[in-house]
């Protein structure tokens, strides 16, 4: 009958613990997911702000000397990402329904040569749009410029409405994390309290009985924290997959900042809610213990 209800209380002590583990892990995963898109949000700003193009139109007479000139303009342009001469021919080619199926482009051809611009992210806020846009219209072979403020407006609004949001909930799940594994360490330690209560009772000190506890409660929080930074490092790897752009593992300060963060965490607040969930059960009454 004893070795049975010791294997029980062994098997419990190691569920309680598992399950101590596998929340600091899903707490802090979803916590370094979070941290990593804030931390990275101007990248992903940037990468969109810079996906906007510019589409400055030629003049039918324009000549292609003045169209190359102007190309090497935009070379030594400062706010300028990248550009793309598109032949009022390439144009056709990739718009058919303005054609209407004619066959003779050079003769029906109604498009225009143009330069397609993208600018870099920092340059794409409505003044400096307008700035440049003024600039390169003055320029006398420019027949017309056009630009999609209303989408440079919804992309700077969304990205500042998501960052505000994404900073409110990574509080939220923080506070909501420390409660999780606070309760998750308390239910570790119930399965000790009568030994903690012994250990009192022949007159061990507070600090020698919380000692080894804590240092439990440390090791769960190491081991849930290097769990969540291998699925950290997995995402990144993933993330730097599916988007290059990003720069995840070049730009890996940022990154190792995060990861360094989510182990601090997890040893911290593990170490914290045992020394409090010790310190509850050694402040109780014998009869409580029940």
């Amino acid at each position: 009958m004893a070795p049975s209800f010791e294997k029980f209380q062994k098997r419990r002590v190691i569920s309680s613990y598992f399950s101590v583990v596998l929340c600091i892990f899903i707490v802090l995963t979803l916590l370094g997911a979070l941290g990593l898109f804030v931390i990275n949000t101007e990248k992903i700003s940037g990468y969109v702000k810079e996906n906007i193009p510019m589409t400055v139109y030629f003049k039918r007479e324009a000549t292609d000397s003045t169209m190359q000139a102007f190309g090497v303009r935009l070379q030594n342009i400062g706010y300028i990402k990248d550009y793309k001469f598109v032949s009022k021919e390439d144009a056709a080619k990739n718009n058919p329904d303005i054609m209407g199926g004619s066959e003779d482009l050079l003769e029906t051809n109604p498009l225009l040569n143009s330069y397609d611009i993208h600018l870099k992210s920092d340059y794409v806020q409505k003044d400096s749009i307008k700035e440049i846009e003024i600039e390169l219209r003055s320029d006398p072979a420019v027949g017309d410029l056009t630009y999609d403020n209303a989408l440079v407006d919804l992309a700077n609004k969304n990205i500042e409405t998501i960052t505000f949001w994404i900073l409110i909930i990574s509080g939220v799940l923080a506070i909501i994390s420390m409660l999780l594994i606070n309760s998750a360490l308390r239910l570790s330690i119930y399965a000790h309290r009568f030994t903690i209560k012994t250990m009192q009772m022949v007159g061990a000190t507070k600090s020698f009985i919380r000692k080894p506890y804590i240092w439990k409660g440390v090791r769960l929080g190491l081991i849930g924290s290097l769990l969540a930074i291998a699925a950290l490092i997995g995402l990144v790897y993933w993330l730097d997959i599916q988007l290059p752009v990003l720069n995840l593992w070049e730009d890996w300060i940022p990154t190792a900042i995060i990861l360094a963060g989510v182990l601090a965490f997890g040893i911290i607040i593990a170490s914290i809610s045992t020394f409090f969930a010790t310190q509850r059960f050694l402040n109780l009454r014998t009869d409580d213990l029940y």
